[in-house]
């Protein structure tokens, strides 16, 4: 039989037990041991919108090339409906796309394009030199391009299969401030241009569009001390195209006062101007889901038969 040493008894042995017991459960009150390092966890993909699902896999039916720039070379994207031929005269719906005059591309819009291309027009997206301080890339730069290519289809009119009176011009967000300056900004052109052929579309249809340019509206930093001069907000006038304008009150980006506005201004003047609200509505908003963009196209094709162009 083994004994204990003199030093030790039952008790003493009972609590030596219960303090291991409690170490094996509870982390030493200091000096812990350093968790292991972790790599940050990547940044989520955006993630797509109901319009970016429907522009999976559109082509367009041709490019064709509508201005050179130095070495660049800037594309309309046509789509042409069913059993076109260059000879008909189609109403033709162009669209511009958005993302601050600095990103995106004319793909964002292939949905409106290839919509109306189904319903039996000409449907363009409209590639443009996109903002860049470094190469000084201007804002003014983008609204010349807007002018440009509507001008070019309206002079190409029978070339494209397009009535010349029959244009519609719409955009999003930069590209409606796009779409907006081929029907104001009469002043703002490119060097040598043929402004004998007219920009201003028969209709516009803007889409939670940069419409005011000041310090209370978007890109005033962008466009500079001139922003006045290419403010759709500040340069209504009349005798401008009938317009349907969609925008969300919850639009912190390009703040929905500045539509409401605009809108005013356009009846002011005696202009036709339909605004279409979206309580709560964020940036993009009719961009994001089926029933937003189908209702947006539904109140689009009400208009335009309105006016005679569907």
């Amino acid at each position: 039989m083994r004994f204990l040493p003199p030093a030790f008894n039952i008790l003493a042995l009972s609590g030596l037990l219960t303090s291991f017991a409690l170490s094996a459960d509870t982390p030493p009150a200091t000096s812990p041991i350093p968790a292991p390092a972790t790599s940050p966890a990547p940044a989520k993909p955006k993630s797509k919108d109901y319009v970016d699902t429907l522009g999976e896999g559109l082509q367009p039916t041709r490019s064709i090339t509508y201005k050179t720039i130095g070495d660049r070379q800037l594309q309309l994207h046509i789509f042409e409906p069913a059993s076109f031929k260059t000879t008909d005269k189609r109403t033709c719906y162009i669209t511009i796309h958005g993302g601050g005059w600095v990103g995106m591309t004319p793909a964002r819009m292939f949905p409106f394009a290839d919509h109306f291309a189904k319903l039996g027009m000409v449907g363009i997206s409209v590639q443009y030199r996109l903002y860049n301080a470094k190469t000084q890339t201007t804002v003014f730069d983008c609204v010349k391009d807007a002018r440009t290519a509507v001008r070019y289809v309206r002079a190409h009119a029978a070339d494209l299969g397009i009535d010349p009176t029959k244009i519609i011009v719409s955009g999003g967000s930069a590209g409606g401030h796009l779409a907006a300056a081929t029907a104001f900004f009469d002043g703002v052109n490119e060097t040598g241009e043929d402004t004998s052929v007219s920009c201003k579309p028969n209709a516009l249809i803007l889409l939670f569009p940069v419409i005011d340019t000041s310090t209370e509206g978007y890109g005033n930093a962008k466009v500079g001390k001139d922003w006045q001069t290419i403010s759709p907000a500040h340069q209504v006038t009349p005798g401008a195209p009938p317009t349907l304008v969609f925008h969300g009150t919850g639009d912190t980006v390009t703040p929905f006062k500045g539509a409401k506005a605009f809108h005013e201004a356009m009846l002011k003047a005696g202009n036709r101007c339909e605004l279409d609200i979206n309580e709560g509505g964020a940036h993009g908003y009719l961009m994001r889901t089926q029933p937003l963009y189908d209702d947006t196209q539904t109140k689009t094709e009400v208009f335009l038969r309105s006016l005679g162009l569907l």
